[in-house]
């Protein structure tokens, strides 16, 4: 996912309105960029999957991950 565009989490998962949404994405496209399968939300510190892992998987769980490449 290096030469191409870092989806936006969809904002039913994650609203723009946050404090900490640019935080947050930031933190996700670094992990994508590195080629990582989750990184650690700055906020919570909880362990989030990155699209790139999604798309490994192959389907959507439909748990409501954050970074749902399928959720249209």
């Amino acid at each position: 996912m290096s030469d191409v565009a870092i989806p936006r989490p969809h904002p039913s998962r994650l609203s723009p309105e946050r404090r900490d949404y640019q935080v947050i994405v930031e933190a996700h496209e670094r992990a994508v960029r590195a080629k990582e399968t989750f990184y650690r939300d700055p906020t919570t510190g909880l362990y989030v999957l990155t699209c790139a892992t999604h798309l490994e998987r192959g389907f959507c769980c439909e748990t409501g991950c954050r970074h749902c490449p399928y959720l249209g």
